[in-house]
């Protein structure tokens, strides 16, 4: 398979930024991430290959934080393109970098390998959250994991108890990737996790879940959030991330006019990540 290769500058360069640039550009097609000293540099099939999708990555990023980032400086993002050379770039990847096991608030490890360095275990949001499914009742539970990406979160719930895990993604690199990880930690099991390609449309064929956890940027969740709360149980709590201090307001707005009520806010560095509640009563 041919690739092209994608190299982003970043000016001033964001750490954040590059994780949000990452984070679209993936939901464009790329998948294979490497940081740079001033940006990021992105592999893509050359089939896949969409320059107006990739300059839309950078303009919404470059939007995000116009509109409430992390730095007061204006930020401009520019890349180049070309063919990458003809080698095998998930075998290169994966020898260049080693991902210690994740250890979870109960002791318990998780090992990961992640086909985008986005999803290791190590960023601020996925932090966060497995810190706070410590905090929600799993036992038993059945658990969504919408836009799954490695599937970390999902094999986190089904570590800390979870009954049944059903996770999505609209690239179906992430569910091959995830299903990879679930075999890796003995959790790829018929009964315990479905493994489903596609956006939140496919949450209509999903069980009814005591938990939904979504780890991606506002825009998407403000979307998706009427679907997340439909295949909610009564009472079940919903948790999200991906998104900064300034998109709190919308984002609670949007859960309240839905019939969820904040129960917390949690904060690393720059990201944010919230826990509600279904307040609803349905039959």
């Amino acid at each position: 398979m041919r690739y092209t290769e994608i190299h982003f500058t970043i000016s001033p360069y964001n750490e954040a930024a590059a994780d949000v640039l990452a984070a679209l550009l993936a939901d464009s097609g790329c998948d294979t991430f490497e940081p740079t000293d001033n940006g990021l540099t992105a592999y893509i099939l050359q089939s896949s290959f969409n320059e107006d999708a990739i300059k839309e990555a950078v303009t919404t990023t470059i939007s995000t934080f116009a509109c409430g980032g992390t730095s007061g400086e204006e930020l401009a993002i520019t890349f180049t393109a070309e063919t990458a050379p003809d080698e095998n770039w998930n075998a290169c990847w994966e020898a260049e970098h080693h991902f210690e096991p994740i250890t979870l608030p109960d002791g318990q490890q998780i090992r990961i390998l992640p086909r985008q360095a986005f999803g290791s275990g190590e960023h601020a949001t996925t932090r966060m959250i497995l810190k706070l499914l410590a905090e929600v009742p799993l036992t038993h539970a059945t658990v969504i994991d919408a836009g799954c990406g490695t599937g970390i979160l999902g094999i986190a719930a089904l570590k800390m108890g979870a009954a049944h895990v059903f996770a999505y993604d609209i690239d179906e690199w992430s569910t091959l990737n995830a299903e990879e990880n679930y075999s890796l930690n003995g959790v790829l099991d018929a009964e315990a996790a479905e493994i489903v390609l596609g956006d939140a449309s496919v949450l209509d064929q999903a069980p009814k879940a005591d938990v939904v956890m979504a780890n991606i940027n506002r825009n998407i969740l403000l979307a998706d959030m009427p679907a997340f709360v439909k295949a909610m149980k009564n009472a079940a709590q919903l948790v999200l991330s991906g998104f900064y201090e300034a998109d709190i307001a919308p984002l609670t707005q949007r859960a309240e006019a839905l019939g969820l009520k904040l129960t917390a806010t949690y904060a690393d560095g720059d990201w944010r990540a919230l826990l509600l509640n279904n307040v609803h009563t349905r039959a």
